[in-house]
């Protein structure tokens, strides 16, 4: 057994579709991937390859999977071959320690950290929201901005008060270590070694316009504040933490996703308010990168949800300096079907306050000047080299090599190295010959650029049987807590339940899907336990490890036993077939207009399912 966070880690430096491409022609469909089903025999395609959610499916068989499960149901390997593969694929060692207690603790710990720091983080979000409404001043602030009450509420924007421990009103206890560990709280070091009741502590946002930062899943995962006056930093981001790293994401990315497929391309501004205001101004597919450079990660998650990418700059030196950095970061990527260009706006000027004076028309004709990402290469190590004598053009060439290795073979690279060659006063042939005499290659080997790994967020287990291979939204993950928490405690019901809803239960991501596979496999063992024994079985069974967080948030669940459990359970299992319907629905639609008879037939059914759903309600559970 393999130890519990490995295959989260493998998932998410594979690339699904890369993997399905090796044995399926793929071809883009709106934000998704689309070819002839390798499972079954189809003359249109109705297979599906999503690479925001690392998963694939087909509408006319129903296969659904992830890159492992491609490789064992298409290619026949076993399990720990596919693995291995995979691990192979992404430089990955295959752990040897698969039974070492201490590593399965350990990834057990990991979890439920994330899932404590997301909840005070959330918490913290909605305190600052509801902050904001109670200042007049913030309000006043963000209107003189140009922004409305509802784009502040799209993406949750907040206040953070002045005073030093705003935040004790929020939570229970102002001393919990947490909130130090999530970057809302600072205790200076010189009170390190003070008992934690007694530290000085205060909120590290004081009197700041506060951007809740979200994951591609949705959580809050951290902030950033702007000052309202005059003040330094006029930007404040959270610390890195275990579940926030600035290199790693994107600010708006979420609230982008569906703007991103509508416009076809996304625009990478540098800062929170450049994003809301071009939201505000019908640019919802505008990110930002958190306060530090633009990165390799930063673009090689921009690259799942489009094929197209916009780097806004000011055109001031810092401006350019910045697109150089986000140069070398795109390189990697720019493949001969992806577009990449450069957007620089007068030195007066961001996006915001362009986009305000000038309107969104003018903004408009900017974008649709942008510089291509070749061009920008030339012009880029052209600084500084006059080439107008051999020694500048020498230093050019020089200066581009490194730049041009990062770029992965192809009909581009080889474009661009004629355009330098041209550029330089050389051969084609000399200059290759010249820089693999350099780098110790023969003239023609494969490059460095070889290399791109896609950092993705991890994916859970078992789909649903329409398909929800995806993480869950809170709002599901909270209702399957529900599900097991019944059926741990009347594990009757279970039993009474038809085997349509059996599978629906036991086909959930993990760990509620290998949760309820476990509780009927103790209630066919042992009968219908008690739920304390229930729990322990399940402990002490195959799956354990993987279900500690889950078991224990089971037994700390204090809630009343609902006078009808079986219809309780109803009520959630009918939320869940919404839900899934949901999802199956938003995969059709995020793949475009032209959709195989077997992907048209299924949205019918599912129309006329979702309608079935919504017409008789379940009662709501709680």
């Amino acid at each position: 057994m393999l130890p519990t966070g490995f295959i989260q880690d493998l998932l998410g430096r594979v690339d699904i579709v890369e993997v399905v491409g090796r044995h399926v022609e793929l071809r883009k469909a709106g934000i998704n991937h689309k070819g002839l089903c390798p499972f079954h025999g189809e003359k249109t395609p109705s297979f599906i390859v999503s690479p925001s959610r690392q998963t694939y499916h087909c509408f006319g068989c129903g296969a659904h999977g992830d890159a492992i499960r491609f490789l064992t149901e298409h290619s026949g390997l076993g399990f720990m071959d596919a693995v291995r593969e995979l691990a192979q694929q992404a430089g990955m060692a295959v752990p040897d320690r698969a039974d070492d207690p201490l590593e399965r603790a350990r990834a057990a710990q990991e979890r439920e950290q994330r899932t404590g720091l997301t909840a005070l983080l959330a918490r913290a979000a909605a305190h600052y929201r509801n902050a904001l409404k109670a200042s007049p001043r913030a309000i006043d602030y963000l209107k003189g901005r140009g922004l409305t009450g509802e784009i502040a509420a799209h993406f949750g924007l907040g206040y953070a008060p002045a005073g030093w421990r705003s935040l004790a009103s929020a939570f229970a206890r102002y001393d919990d270590p947490q909130l130090v560990e999530a970057g809302l709280v600072i205790v200076p070091d010189d009170d390190g070694e003070q008992d934690p009741s007694q530290q000085r502590r205060y909120d590290r946002f004081r009197d700041r316009i506060m951007f809740p930062i979200r994951s591609v899943r949705g959580e809050v995962i951290g902030f950033g504040g702007r000052v309202l006056d005059t003040g330094e930093p006029k930007y404040l981001n959270s610390p890195e933490t275990p579940v926030f790293h600035k290199g790693q994401e994107l600010y708006g990315l979420y609230e982008a996703r569906l703007a991103l497929r509508q416009r076809g391309y996304a625009l990478v501004v540098e800062g929170y308010m450049d994003v809301v205001a071009l939201a505000q101004a019908g640019y919802a597919n505008a990110v930002a990168t958190l306060g530090t450079a633009c990165t390799a990660e930063h673009v090689a998650k921009l690259f799942r949800f489009t094929e197209s990418v916009v780097f806004s700059f000011d055109g001031d030196a810092a401006g350019r300096r910045a697109a150089g950095r986000a140069l070398e970061a795109a390189l990697p990527h720019a493949t001969d079907t992806r577009n990449i260009r450069f957007l620089f706006l007068p030195p007066e000027h961001d996006p915001d306050t362009f986009i305000r004076e000038l309107g969104a028309d003018a903004f408009e004709q900017a974008v649709a000047t942008a510089v291509p990402l070749s061009q920008q290469l030339l012009v880029h190590v052209a600084q500084n080299c006059a080439l107008d004598t051999a020694e500048g053009r020498s230093r050019m060439l020089s200066q581009a090599r490194a730049l041009v290795e990062l770029l992965p073979d192809g009909l581009l690279r080889t474009q661009v190295v004629a355009e330098l060659a041209q550029r330089g006063a050389v051969a084609v042939e000399t200059l290759t010959d010249h820089w693999a005499r350099r780098t110790g290659r023969a003239a023609g080997a494969e490059t460095a650029s070889s290399g791109e790994r896609r950092v993705t967020p991890a994916r859970g287990g078992k789909p649903l049987p329409t398909m929800s291979g995806r993480r869950l939204p809170p709002q599901t993950a909270t209702l399957l807590d529900r599900a097991a928490w019944l059926i741990a405690r009347h594990a009757a019901v279970l039993q009474d339940l038809p085997a349509d809803d059996h599978d629906l239960l036991a086909s959930q991501p993990s760990p509620h899907g290998d949760f309820f596979s476990e509780a009927e496999r103790v209630i066919h063992d042992h009968g219908a336990l008690a739920a304390p024994a229930m729990l322990d079985d399940i402990a002490a069974g195959p799956c354990g490890a993987s279900l500690q967080g889950l078991l224990e948030r089971l037994r700390g669940f204090h809630e009343v036993d609902p006078e009808d459990p079986h219809a309780t359970l109803n009520a959630v299992l009918h939320r869940l077939r919404l839900q899934a319907v949901g999802d199956e629905l938003n995969w059709l639609m995020e793949s475009g207009t032209d959709l195989s008879e077997d992907a048209s037939r299924r949205m019918r059914e599912l129309l006329e399912l979702q309608a079935m759903l919504k017409r008789g309600p379940a009662t709501p559970p709680g």
